[in-house]
């Protein structure tokens, strides 16, 4: 199994803190690279998989994740995940955006966003 990256994702309650969270990890070295109103990627130029996602809301699954991790293949990281009995939050399902996704709740209580990207 291939990890291709690891985001941290950051729930933003209020507007106004948002355009602050924003600004200040503009000011580490990130940019804007998504923006779909409820949920805002910011990147490092130099190292795209550097990221950070700030969430508003989670328009298609019940909660806020704590951290995305994508990998090569998320059907078969699901089956080895549902098989060890792992807490399934969201099953998997295609979403609009060009991701493949589900959510598992870690031993430790963080929800995990696990996603491959169409190709």
């Amino acid at each position: 199994m291939t990890v291709r990256r690891i985001v941290p994702n950051i729930y933003v309650e209020a507007e106004e803190l948002w355009n602050t969270s924003r600004d200040f990890y503009g000011l580490l070295g990130f940019e804007e690279v998504m923006d779909m109103g409820w949920v805002t990627t910011l990147a490092s130029p130099a190292n795209p998989t550097a990221q950070i996602s700030l969430f508003t809301e989670e328009r298609t699954a019940p909660v806020v994740p704590d951290l995305s991790v994508e990998v090569e293949d998320v059907d078969e990281v699901y089956a080895r995940v549902a098989a060890s009995g792992a807490e399934i939050v969201r099953e998997p399902r295609d979403e609009e955006w060009g991701v493949r996704r589900f959510f598992v709740r870690a031993p430790d209580g963080r929800v995990i966003n696990v996603l491959t990207h169409h190709s």
